[in-house]
């Protein structure tokens, strides 16, 4: 039985003759509780590559305080983390099965042993409001740890760190959560920067890394990112802007893989994106990228195939029950609403399988190492002009292809022709706005706001993609009811409710589509 939570929390260095300074009266606090003093050991598990650590990820056996166990922690958003935990179990070297799963994208077949033990002299203080409601911890930590990999070394450091009271609800079997405290919203970022205020008064900064195991291998060679190299953006190689572009989205990837495994609902959202975005950019370049590229292509497709049935249903449902919301009750006619939860549940649990099966096959594993290979190989393989000579011809490759989609749709004859131009036109927009972000390393706010203005364009085609699929959904369920012997107005009044959006969403494409200014691309990239 695994548990999870977010987390909030900063953490400073500080010279380890320092004194932790009082906190009372920032931000509501009123008063500080009694100081508890722990003594903790954690042994950190990774593989010989590193290739949690080199994420963000940590993975922790930990003994001592009132948390022991199996921690993993997952980089979020700024300030917060997601928490997963496991009982110690028997086990001291073994990882638990129900953590390694969630890792399992990140490390695939390969071993996870101990890469540091880390122990701290803890001493936690816990800070309070009027009411005696816990508002955040506050930990002083005297930290000694010995590194396990080559080099090995022992280092000493204090650190301070500072973590919210019930920014998140321990799940999947905890029971119940923290109680009182605050989040991380306003309330909760106020009380992080008062008390940051008085650490640093006190002669804090803030730490560098955001874990202690980040701070544990400082000095040891993990490979490296591959990039720009250093190198100034206007002296980047196209080869290493490709690498470093899909590096980021295969991170991504993997990321949110593990979010998806634990049960987090817009992960199969976000996946299917990193997905999309590696896939784009092969197709971008392709014209300077090594060989091979379009089986990795065929493979990522397949992927984005397995990841689309559960996501699609989730959003079509969402969308179709709040339409109905705003009905009026004497125009929703017959069991409407069961009738699309009981399609459309039932489409969310076949596309929830394709998609646990895809994840846990040896295909996907292939993908995530062939993406590895070709990312490393890139900088010594693929193009090694200048990126700014390169990228913007790229750029221009793919708005031409936009344009011809553009002009596609003026031509089409027929609804579905029309419809499905405008969806073709969809996709050559993602694929220039994908390969502006691309370039932004290298062009800065250029890339930005052509990003942008082809992100109005790609928005409001598919809001009129999302028209097409919910009125051949209605279509279905419609004749389903009328085979039942249900009234159907309903469903006649909710499709035509989509022929309206679908209207708008073309008005809206046809005002945002002047933006995009592709004809001026040349002299726009040249600056």
């Amino acid at each position: 039985m695994i548990e999870r939570a977010d987390e909030v929390e900063r953490k400073y260095e500080a010279e380890l003759a320092a004194t932790l300074p009082d906190v009372a009266g920032v931000a509501g606090v009123v008063c500080v509780g009694e100081a508890l003093v722990h003594e903790l050991e954690a042994v950190y598990f990774d593989t010989a590559a590193l290739d949690l650590a080199r994420r963000g990820v940590t993975l922790r056996r930990r003994t001592g305080g009132g948390d022991d166990g199996w921690h993993l922690k997952l980089p979020g958003d700024g300030d917060s983390r997601t928490e997963v935990r496991a009982p110690l179990g028997r086990a001291v070297r073994t990882v638990p099965r129900s953590l390694r799963e969630v890792v399992r994208a990140a490390a695939r077949d390969r071993a996870l042993a101990p890469v540091a033990v880390i122990r701290t002299h803890r001493r936690e203080v816990s800070l309070l409001d009027e009411r005696g409601v816990v508002l955040a911890h506050v930990c002083d930590d005297d930290v000694r740890a010995e590194r396990l990999v080559e080099p090995a070394a022992t280092v000493r450091w204090r650190e301070w760190e500072v973590e919210l009271a019930g920014t998140g609800t321990w799940s999947a079997g905890a029971g119940t959560g923290p109680s009182g405290g605050t989040d991380g919203g306003a309330d909760g970022t106020a009380l992080l920067e008062e008390v940051e205020a008085r650490l640093i008064r006190a002669g804090a900064h803030r730490a560098s890394v955001t874990s202690k195991l980040a701070r544990t291998l400082d000095g040891v060679a993990m490979p490296e990112r591959p990039g720009q190299g250093g190198a100034s953006p206007a002296g980047a190689r196209v080869a290493d802007v490709l690498a470093d572009h899909l590096a980021q989205q295969l991170d991504r990837l993997i990321l949110e893989d593990a979010r998806l495994r634990l049960g987090e609902a817009d992960a199969v959202h976000h996946l299917r994106i990193a997905a999309r975005r590696i896939r784009s950019a092969l197709t971008t370049y392709a014209p300077v990228a090594p060989d091979g590229v379009d089986d990795l292509r065929a493979e990522l497709r397949w992927l984005g195939q397995a990841l689309s049935g559960a996501r699609d249903a989730q959003v079509l449902r969402s969308h179709l029950a709040e339409v109905l919301a705003g009905e009026p009750e004497d125009l929703v006619l017959g069991p409407v609403r069961e009738r699309i939860d009981a399609e459309l549940d039932a489409t969310a649990r076949e596309g929830a399988e394709h998609t646990a099966q895809a994840l846990d096959s040896d295909r996907y594993r292939r993908l995530l190492d062939a993406l590895e290979e070709l990312i490393s190989a890139l900088p010594g393989a693929g193009d090694g002009r200048r990126a700014t000579t390169v990228v913007p011809r790229l750029l221009r490759r793919d708005a031409r292809r936009l344009r011809r989609a553009v002009r596609a749709v003026a031509r089409a004859e027929d609804q579905p022709e029309h419809d499905l131009a405008l969806h073709e036109a969809r996709k050559k927009a993602k694929r220039l706005r994908y390969a502006a972000e691309s370039g932004v390393p290298v062009f800065g706010d250029r890339a930005e706001a052509l990003a942008s203005a082809v992100k109005e364009v790609q928005d409001a085609l598919g809001r009129h993609h999302d028209t097409v699929v919910a009125r051949e959904a209605l279509g279905r369920i419609s004749e389903q009811a009328h085979l039942a012997g249900e009234s159907t107005f309903t469903f006649g009044r909710l499709h035509a409710l989509e022929q309206g959006r679908a209207a708008q969403a073309e008005r809206d494409f046809e005002e945002a589509w002047p933006a995009v200014r592709v004809t001026g691309l040349r002299r726009w990239i040249a600056g």
